[in-house]
């Protein structure tokens, strides 16, 4: 499947197999922009299990690129889709190295949502976000999302049970 979505400056496409080496280079260059947030694959090994995960019923993951050169800007997974009255899904994402920071996630996100909206059919989603990482926070509240509520102790990320914040986006919003 090609494009879902394009943005004056991105693009939003499923993952593919041959995402994997621009994606692993990526995830190389931005260790010190994910951590503590999130711990991304880093090697085809890696690649593998998040692919075969993507590609489950429950899981959707999309890579946002930029439009004038195909690198990657981040990545968006819809994990734990739920369909019937809840209609939900868990929303994780994360930039990519050289392109943080330059406003580019902030165009890919609404993307996403849309895409989560209209193509797989949800009434809801819902990221959840460490109280520390104020880039993640400004980026959900920059597309709407609105804060719901706190999680001590939510997942457990680089060794340690970590607070979140819930933050939900909804259809009809």
């Amino acid at each position: 499947m090609g494009i879902v979505q394009a943005g004056a400056r991105v693009r939003l496409c499923p993952v593919r197999r041959n995402d994997a080496a621009d994606l692993i280079a990526a995830n190389c260059a931005s260790v010190e922009l994910h951590r503590p947030w999130v711990d991304p694959f880093r090697d085809q090994h890696g690649f593998d299990r998040w692919f075969a995960q993507s590609q489950e019923g429950a899981n959707v993951s999309l890579v946002a690129r930029r439009q004038d050169s195909g690198q990657p800007v981040g990545v968006f997974n819809f994990s734990q889709i739920f369909m019937g009255a809840f209609q939900n899904a868990y929303l994780g994402y994360y930039a990519c190295v050289p392109n943080a920071g330059c406003g580019l996630m902030a165009e890919a996100l609404p993307l996403a949502a849309t895409y989560a909206f209209r193509v797989i059919g949800l009434h809801r989603i819902e990221a959840n976000i460490q109280p520390h990482n104020l880039r993640s926070i400004a980026l959900v509240r920059g597309a709407g999302f609105r804060r719901e509520g706190y999680s001590p102790r939510y997942l457990h990320i680089a060794g340690a049970w970590r607070d979140h914040e819930r933050w939900t986006l909804l259809a009809d919003d």
